[in-house]
């Protein structure tokens, strides 16, 4: 391990160094990290926020996430969401949550497509819906594989909830 000066600042540091510990100047061949913000809000949020690179700053130890009306990152939160985990309206990505859900697991609360799909309408290889289509569906209205016992708990899972909601007035 050799030492060198930073081009930023002078300091000594590290061969090995991502950032410079004294000015924070990043050095080439080092994590790759973006951020675009843009300047148009709405409702607070920016419109297009875009995270790319490590979920972790490799600076700070802190989480990225992108946050805005579009959501682009490794951990994405917005009304139009893309990334690896992803919370949005619309939502896509490797884990989605969402009213409508597209991913590896999709968890949708309308829409729900994905290789594990839980949701109103769900449509995958696993589909637990009360409207499900798929490989292995369960749901009320099963489209395809599936096992009706599920299909025939999760209604009457269903109809509890709806016993209880009117209950309390919802």
């Amino acid at each position: 391990m050799a030492l060198i000066s930073c081009s930023e600042c002078g300091q000594r540091i590290s061969d090995r160094a991502v950032f410079c510990p004294g000015c924070g100047f990043r050095r080439a061949g080092g994590f790759y990290c973006f951020e675009y913000r843009s300047k148009a809000t709405m409702f607070g949020l920016p419109v297009v926020h875009i995270v790319l690179g490590p979920a972790l700053d490799p600076a700070s130890g802190q989480l990225r996430i992108a946050k805005g009306i579009i959501a682009i990152g490794g951990i994405a939160v917005g009304l139009l969401s893309m990334g690896g985990v992803s919370f949005g309206l619309i939502s896509l990505g490797g884990l989605a949550l969402g009213l409508a859900a597209i991913g590896g697991c999709a968890i949708g609360l309308f829409l729900a497509i994905g290789g594990l799909a839980i949701g109103l309408i769900a449509i995958g290889g696993a589909a637990f819906g009360y409207y499900a289509l798929g490989g292995g569906c369960w749901g009320v209205e099963n489209l395809g594989g599936g096992n009706p016992v599920l299909g025939f708990l999760s209604h009457s899972v269903g109809a509890a909830v709806s016993c209880v909601l009117r209950i309390f007035g919802y």
